[in-house]
């Protein structure tokens, strides 16, 4: 009984490097499982179930952890709740398994912006343009939650300093 233990466990270690040495699996080899639990998550959100939404989403993570879709669902869930630090956290997470992710980096930048983070914002928009450079929707969305929360940010003024927007 011992050594199977000790087997599994190897395995277990030998499929966890194995599938970090390969990255990001493409969202058609996400688990099946993992993709229709954010389709739930998603109705729920749509009936204004935040919680049974944010539920439902946590166990499409748990299915599979590389399910990006659901990493910017619940970011998005966070933006609804007024949580902007929580969603800036979850894009991160989804951008950590792809980092051209549109949506991440779009719904990462308007969540800077509520923070009144807007150079880090901007930094989010060069990279949807650097990989979008034609218009994209995710990039105009961007660029307009700049202007608008660039101008509403406050300006602080420091003795001897100009004011700064950040």
């Amino acid at each position: 009984m011992r050594y199977s233990s000790l087997a599994a466990a190897g395995a277990l270690a030998l499929l966890t490097v194995s599938t970090a040495l390969h990255g990001q699996r493409p969202d058609d080899q996400i688990d099946p499982r993992s993709m229709a639990l954010v389709a739930e998550g998603q109705a729920a959100r749509a009936a204004g179930n935040l919680q049974a939404a944010t539920d439902t989403l946590e166990t499409a993570l748990a299915v599979d952890p590389r399910n990006r879709a659901a990493l910017n669902q619940l970011a998005g869930i966070a933006m609804a709740q007024g949580l902007p630090g929580k969603a800036i956290r979850f894009y991160r997470e989804a951008l950590t398994l792809d980092p051209g992710d549109l949506a991440a980096l779009q719904g990462q930048g308007e969540a800077f912006v509520a923070r009144g983070a807007i150079d880090r914002a901007r930094d989010n928009l060069a990279k949807i343009k650097k990989r979008c450079p034609s218009a994209c929707p995710q990039g105009v969305a961007l660029a307009a939650a700049i202007a608008r929360g660039a101008a509403t940010a406050p300006v602080v003024a420091q003795a001897g300093k100009p004011p700064s927007r950040q």
